[in-house]
């Protein structure tokens, strides 16, 4: 009769709990028997097992195997206790040497012959295993990932083989070594490529410079797209703290593989409109990341916004205002990040042409009505600024000009400038200034004061609008390094709810 303990990690949202793996052999009729909240892919790992440790020259015990997964309340998936769970096997049985088991924390999935194989979410196991204070031994497939958090001790392995050998003092396994991260080198695109809109432009440059949503209003191709896909290159890059959050969720997402290399990346998501609501904001009897999650710390983009689906789109109020998003199922319960910066595009009416000068929209005020009552007052009022993106002549394509536009370049330096500011002051972006802070920090003169009040008055504002353009004003001031808000700052403010002044204008 012998006990072997192991320590692994489990997925619970982007958190990594601990799960103790405990393999007991006692005589009796063959059998392996798993406990401890066990799904499918945890259960099907005794027969990989089972090939991996033949196929390896082991020998697998003929007596009673029991392989209790602790704490027995903590619902186990995946293959990623396949490593922990065949040396649990090696070391019960004395086929290795299990003096140092304690010392690590182990996870990876198993192959037939042996092969250790990726598993997802290994970012998260880091982090916990940095914090235990043990060092990790993984599939070297997930090296890189897991060497994004720094003061962690790695071992990567290909084969199981290794890993015995390690244990054994016969061949030790490498300390992982892949000097600093890779830096965010994405080249995005410029700015620049936007002829005209410079009224569109100077709001992309508010909304980057305080993180503030916006949604953009025009016809069809007039740039509303290609103004959004510019965002990510005028926001300032991620601190190592924000970027580690970011590509945690990325590492538990099955959607998409992992890549190290653009750990620093602002994300930019841009769903298409016949999303469900679980693919928006995460869900599944197993709970995943959803769209907004993985544009955390980045941009979500979604374009012909009238088109989701109203129930879709009203799952986005919660987090706008929190950051998070929590998911509740019958056995499962996930908090996931959603601090993301939103950016929307519609057409103005249904053909798209209202207010064109070319005088081709046709539609009746009872279809705009309905066109725009596809999208809640409530989530318009939680998007800081309403911009409308007209048509241009064609007289503006192609042409010099005397000024060439602005480069990314030179509007992310002002960006960057005025989150400095915003950063010295309050510690947060504007966006994120909570009631005590805006009283303190966005303080009125009486002319503004006056002015204000007269928005609301005329434009039937509610206090969270209020709140919102007193934010915006405040970015408006930063970028152009005043201390206090004026009335010219608080009027552009007012001047960018533009779905706050009716239908026709």
């Amino acid at each position: 009769m012998a006990l072997c303990i192991l320590h692994s990690r489990a997925r619970v949202g982007i958190h990594a709990p601990p799960v103790t793996v405990e393999v007991h052999l006692s005589g009796g009729l063959p059998t392996l028997s798993m406990v401890g909240l066990p799904e499918l892919a945890v259960k099907e790992s005794k027969d990989r097992v089972r090939g991996a440790l033949l196929n390896a020259r082991f020998q697998f015990p003929n007596g009673r195997v029991t392989i209790n997964l602790a704490p027995a309340d903590l619902p186990k998936e995946g293959g990623r206790f396949d490593l922990p769970i065949a040396l649990g096997i090696l070391g019960a049985s004395g086929q290795i040497v299990t003096d140092r088991l304690g010392e690590y924390e182990w996870i990876g999935e198993l192959a037939l012959s042996g092969r250790l194989r990726r598993v997802n979410g290994v970012l998260p196991v880091a982090v916990a295993a940095r914090a235990a204070g043990r060092e990790l031994i993984l599939p070297a497939e997930n090296a890189a990932e897991a060497a994004l958090v720094s003061g962690l001790d790695i071992r990567p392995a290909q084969h199981l083989m290794e890993v015995c050998e390690h244990l054994n003092g016969s061949h030790a396994l490498p300390r992982y070594t892949a000097g600093e991260p890779p830096l965010h080198t994405t080249t995005y695109p410029d700015l620049s490529e936007v002829q005209g809109q410079a009224h569109a432009k100077r709001a992309l440059e508010i909304a980057a410079a305080g993180g503030h949503g916006l949604l953009l209003i025009g016809p069809p191709g007039t740039g509303k797209s290609m103004l959004a896909n510019r965002l990510p290159g005028l926001l300032p890059p991620l601190t190592e703290a924000e970027a580690l959050e970011a590509a945690a969720v990325r590492s538990v997402s099955d959607r998409d593989p992992f890549d190290p290399r653009r750990w620093r990346e602002r994300p930019f998501r841009a769903p298409h409109h016949t999303a469900s609501g679980v693919a928006l904001v995460g869900g599944g009897s197993n709970p995943r990341p959803g769209e907004i999650s993985l544009a955390h710390h980045g941009v979500l983009f979604l374009d012909e916004l009238p088109e989701f689906d109203r129930r879709v789109l009203e799952v986005l109020r919660e987090p706008l205002e929190s950051g998070h998003i929590d998911i509740s199922r019958a056995a499962r319960q996930a908090r996931f990040p959603a601090r993301f910066q939103l950016v929307a595009a519609m057409n103005p009416c249904p053909c798209g042409y209202l207010g064109d000068r070319s005088g081709r929209c046709h539609c009746t005020q009872e279809q705009i009505a309905r066109y725009r009552a596809r999208i809640s007052g409530p989530l318009l009022d939680r998007i800081d600024m309403h911009v409308e993106v007209p048509r241009l002549d064609l007289t503006q394509f192609g042409r010099p000009t005397a000024d060439d536009p602005e480069t990314t370049a030179v509007v992310a330096a002002r960006v960057a400038a005025a989150r400095a500011r915003q950063m010295a002051r309050a510690g947060k972006s504007s966006h994120l200034l909570g009631p005590a802070e805006i009283q303190r920090d966005c303080a009125l003169d009486p002319d503004g004061q006056r002015l204000i009040e007269q928005a609301m008055d005329r434009l039937t504002l509610s206090a969270r609008a209020y709140h919102r353009i007193l934010k915006v004003a405040r970015t408006i001031a930063d970028l152009d390094g005043t201390t206090r808000i004026e009335a010219r700052h608080l009027g552009e403010a007012i001047g960018y709810r533009r779905l706050d002044r009716g239908q026709n204008t």
